[in-house]
């Protein structure tokens, strides 16, 4: 028994990456540089609930079955994300990057890997509240559509809104978090005023090139998820992507140590990952 789990457990580490390299073949997304374990664990339990006997077989299915394959994206693609998340690094973002981008006359941001919006919002909530938003575009960007759709509406479950009220008070908000949404049929929406300055786009950090050339990126808790080569590679995307002296804020858990950029930014807020690109 314990020579057939064995065996069981080597065919699956040998038939995901063959698994990946015919999602890239066929649909040209590349997971092939995510997290082993990200990967594998996203895949068994897609494995599980759709009764395969093997990841081949699954295989089998997501060649020939496009609808299955954008039922595999929501498995693969990294939706954790609650309104201002982390509060700490809001309130820290106030205090040491909201001075820098009041001396702009315009500011372009990137918020990358933005998944359902809940984080652009709380975004725009802050900008607004820092009367900056009127000046700002944003560009919120994932790759996968489906989440990119929610986001745009900006229609929220009410489960977690005491949550998110929380949240908000913690990271410094000067007004009510009710002030920006209306209650309805046991949903939120948020103000559509949030939402004007923003561009919600279809943006692969994996494959696709330089979105902008902006002042600001944020991508917060994305990197942990992709192995050490890719993501030194979206790190050298973001260098290329930011101005002189614009800021990067990445995960709480994430860090530009070992990659080729580690000493191109400077430190603003090194517990709350927040840098500044250097000049030169």
């Amino acid at each position: 028994m314990e020579q057939n789990k064995s065996s069981v457990i080597d065919n699956i580490d040998i038939e995901i990456p063959l698994f990946l390299e015919a999602v890239y073949q066929k649909y040209s997304y590349d997971f092939r540089d995510y997290s082993k374990a990200h990967v594998k664990r996203r895949l068994l339990h897609r494995m599980s609930i759709g009764r395969f006997t093997s990841i081949s077989h699954m295989q089998e299915k997501v060649l020939r079955d496009k609808a299955f394959f954008i039922d595999l994206l929501e498995d693969l693609s990294i939706n954790v994300t609650e309104m201002f998340r982390d509060p700490d690094f809001y309130k820290s973002f106030r205090e040491n990057v909201v001075p820098t981008l009041k001396t702009y006359p315009f500011i372009k941001i990137w918020h990358a890997g933005c998944s359902t919006g809940e984080e652009v919002y709380s975004l725009a909530i802050l900008l607004k509240e820092e009367g900056l938003l009127d000046r700002c575009q944003v560009y919120a960007t994932d790759f996968n559509r489906k989440v990119l759709e929610i986001a745009k509406h900006g229609i929220y479950q009410t489960q977690e809104l005491d949550k998110f009220q929380r949240n908000y008070i913690k990271s410094g908000g000067k007004e009510k978090l009710s002030d920006y949404y209306t209650l309805k049929y046991g949903s939120i929406k948020f103000d559509q005023a949030l939402s004007k300055h923003v561009v919600f786009a279809d943006h692969n950090l994996v494959t696709d090139h330089v979105f902008a050339e902006v002042n600001l990126i944020l991508c917060r808790n994305v990197l942990i998820y992709f192995n050490r080569e890719l993501q030194n590679k979206v790190i050298n995307l973001f260098h290329e992507s930011l101005v002189h002296s614009g800021h990067l804020c990445l995960g709480s858990k994430e860090s530009l140590r070992f990659t080729q950029h580690e000493h191109s930014f400077a430190d603003i807020d090194a517990k709350q990952k927040i840098f500044k690109k250097k000049i030169g």
